[in-house]
């Protein structure tokens, strides 16, 4: 059992859903990407995703790409933040991490070796968003292998024939794409979530956890009524970007901006088990 079922264990003998953060490896800079981290889950995150930055992200909107792009200004790299995932676990052993990107650094860096550091630092499952259930043989299946989770995304537009395939060799739990398009981009819908929600249950067992679009305390609520857990990124890669300086550093107010807002959403997250009751 790996952190990542624990804790889906632990909240469904709680009876409430997941609250699950994105927040860009290695922005504005390493020493306060650590800082921001470390603080999440006294805000209440349950789950944690750190993004690797790439130059090409294709599936991420506007501030998600910024991020990542002050994130390399500032030299960080797949090796750095495997070093990130090893300060927090130098402080919590109990929280999952997801690291969630693309596959052209990971392959850079070699397969074999990035699941085994990757393992090694503490890392507990891997979001890969460019690489579709026909290539499973080049991470999927090994991270597996490995004793990680690898958590596939659904879409609106993943029918019923498509989505036995993305499931086939997904574990921890299923992201689903409340929209489609980029990130940061519309708000989500829980009523048409709720119904994608269910018919994902309809083919599997794992927990679905919904993100794109969720961006207050109230959206955050009205997804987790529906599903295991609701993620939130852009929203919190927002408070930190208007908290830095006009050079884009990190100021007194980063790690509060986005610690204040997490626990914001988290609450807004809890409150879908009393508006269940």
């Amino acid at each position: 059992m790996t952190r990542i079922d624990a804790r889906f264990a632990q909240l469904t003998k709680e009876g409430r859903s997941a609250f699950v953060t994105f927040l860009m490896a290695g922005d504005p800079d390493p020493a306060t990407s650590l800082e921001i981290v470390r603080a999440l889950p006294q805000a209440g995150a349950d789950i944690i995703e750190i993004g690797m930055p790439f130059t090409d992200p294709m599936a991420d909107g506007p501030s998600i790409q910024a991020a990542g792009l002050r994130a390399l200004k500032a030299g960080m790299t797949l090796k750095k933040t495997l070093e990130l995932v090893r300060g927090f676990r130098r402080e919590d052993e109990a929280t999952p991490l997801v690291l969630m990107g693309y596959y052209n650094p990971i392959y850079i860096y070699g397969v074999d070796k990035f699941l085994l550091d990757a393992k090694s630092a503490g890392v507990d499952g891997l979001i890969i968003v460019d690489l579709p259930p026909e290539e499973d043989a080049e991470l999927c299946l090994p991270a597996l292998q490995a004793g990680l989770n690898f958590i596939r995304l659904a879409t609106p537009t993943t029918d019923d024939k498509r989505l036995p395939a993305v499931l086939a060799n997904t574990s921890g739990f299923v992201y689903y794409v409340s929209i489609t398009g980029i990130t940061g981009g519309a708000s989500a819908d829980s009523s048409a979530v709720g119904d994608a929600v269910a018919r994902i249950k309809r083919h599997t067992d794992l927990p679905v956890c919904v993100g794109f679009g969720i961006r207050t305390p109230e959206a955050a609520r009205a997804i987790a009524q529906h599903a295991n857990g609701a993620v939130v990124g852009t929203a919190l890669v927002d408070a930190l970007r208007g908290s830095l300086d006009g050079e884009g550093r990190a100021t007194a107010k980063s790690v509060g901006a986005v610690a204040d807002l997490a626990f914001a959403l988290a609450q807004g997250v809890r409150g879908a088990r009393q508006a269940a009751e």
